[in-house]
């Protein structure tokens, strides 16, 4: 691998992270140049120089290795995030440098798990810079680069390859750059439409347009300490329940329904079951609250369990009520949704809905050999046949995503977590979740955590960002050489 060429494009992404911080800048100084602004303008010199060392140095390739790919990808995620954390450090308070890291991690791979207490100490354009990381990191920090920065030339297809997982590309059948832009537009669209109708709703522009871009991204970030409950509004909460469940949907799939293709969301199994198993938490959910008398109505019950089904199954993280204070049965389905979350191609984190599927026609499949070993089984998903690779790869990705979390949460335990805060930090922070239950519930933060937890609880969230393979395939040495 030529690590110059590496550095060149990961330069490039960097261009990019530098020209959204020159955004916050812009936005402090529209705030009455707030106390973000000289930390803002400094980091964008900062990461602006950093990206452009290596295009001064390092000539342009016409192609580059798969190997290359990958390794640009991954690496784009890295320095992101370490560049992330300068605001954060500038502004200092109190934010220490693993604060600053876990923060910034957690704003790329649009987690939305937080260590800050007081959200709303915090100046305008830092805020911003916040929701912009969550925004960036929710499409792929890649993505963007490889539509704007012209740069990049035909070898956008090989870093596409390694951003866009192939369950994700199953439902889109174009060119890479294409496959980009549909993302993108659907992306950008979404976020835009869902700022318009908040801000009609009552919201400022600036909550409007943080709370779009944060929902969008599926992340959870939000300007108020009481995330969206501080609006006590239903037609607020209808529009975010909205903006995040279509987040979590194969993008590719509501371009196909907004253009009338076939692979549609009425017509995709992958959809269907989604919706159908969404539907089913809310009335579970809804019944157990009911029963036990937490809230007043019915309709409330229905109101609460709603909106924090879709928060967390879309890996968003908002949130309207105090998760922690719900029956058993509550916690149960909300955990699982911490582990299933949304679909392949959208957004989300997490397993997705799709391996589950897979998974599951999979143990079907085993059952039927058993019982006629001659039988000959295809097995389709949404219309597409998953050859034996295909479902080998699903089966492997399951089995470390779960073992990940054990392993996890025994350190959790051994660093005096207890085991309802272990096991749903962890699970959460790999899901690019945010919030959990315990300690790190909906009403609290992870800033009581202990400091070797922060930091494994940003490699869990980079590794699930990563899709694990890409994570832990980086770390060997060996696969270098």
């Amino acid at each position: 691998m030529r690590a110059g060429v590496i550095l060149r494009y990961v330069g490039s992404v960097m261009l990019y992270v530098a020209a959204f911080m020159g955004l916050c800048t812009i936005v402090s100084f529209l705030n009455g140049i707030d106390d973000a602004f000289y930390l803002m303008l400094l980091s964008t010199i900062l990461t602006f120089a950093l990206g452009s060392f290596p295009l001064l140095f390092v000539e342009k390739v016409d192609s580059i290795s798969n190997k290359e790919g990958f390794v640009i990808v991954s690496v784009s995620w890295l320095v992101a995030s370490v560049v992330g954390m300068f605001p954060y450090l500038l502004w200092g308070g109190e934010l220490s440098p693993i604060d600053a890291w876990f923060e910034s991690v957690s704003g790329f791979t649009a987690t939305g798990a937080s260590i800050l207490e007081d959200i709303e100490a915090l100046p305008k354009g830092l805020l911003f810079w916040r929701t912009s990381s969550c925004w960036i990191g929710g499409i792929g920090v890649v993505m963007f680069a490889i539509v704007i920065l012209p740069s990049m030339g035909g070898n956008r297809m090989a870093l596409s390859n390694n951003e866009i997982s192939s369950l994700a590309k199953d439902n889109l059948r174009y060119r890479a750059q294409m496959i980009v832009r549909i993302l993108l537009c659907v992306y950008l669209s979404l976020t835009i439409l869902t700022a318009l109708l908040l801000h009609l709703c009552g919201m400022s522009l600036f909550d409007a347009v943080n709370h779009a871009m944060s929902a969008c991204a599926t992340c959870g970030f939000s300007t108020r300490n009481l995330s969206i409950g501080a609006y006590n509004s239903p037609l607020i909460e209808f529009i975010m329940m909205l903006a995040m469940l279509l987040s979590s949907i194969h993008l590719g799939v509501i371009y196909a329904t907004i253009t009338l293709k076939s692979n549609n969301i009425f017509r995709s199994e992958v959809c269907r079951t989604y919706l159908i198993t969404i539907l089913a938490f809310i009335l579970v959910i809804t019944l157990s609250l009911y029963v036990g008398e937490y809230y007043p109505s019915s309709l409330e019950c229905l109101r609460k369990a709603s909106f924090q089904v879709i928060s967390i199954i879309s890996t968003s993280g908002f949130s309207t009520a105090d998760t922690n204070q719900w029956p058993s049965l509550a916690v149960i389905i909300l955990i699982f949704c911490t582990l299933m979350c949304g679909c392949a191609g959208s957004t989300s984190g997490g397993m997705k809905v799709d391996r589950i599927i897979v998974f599951i026609k999979e143990l079907r499949y085993r059952i039927i050999c058993q019982q006629h070993p001659t039988a000959v089984f295809r097995m389709r998903l949404d219309g597409y046949t998953q050859d034996e690779s295909q479902m080998h790869t699903v089966l492997v990705f399951i089995s470390t995503y779960l073992f990940t979390i054990l392993v996890a949460s025994i350190i959790g335990a051994a660093c005096g977590l207890d085991l309802q805060t272990a096991f749903s930090s962890s699970a959460a922070c790999i899901g690019n979740v945010g919030p959990g239950f315990g300690q790190v519930g909906v009403a609290t933060t992870y800033n009581t955590m202990p400091v070797i937890i922060k930091f494994l609880n940003t490699l869990l969230m980079l590794m699930g960002r990563l899709e694990i393979f890409g994570f832990i395939q980086f770390l060997f040495t060996k696969w270098w050489r």
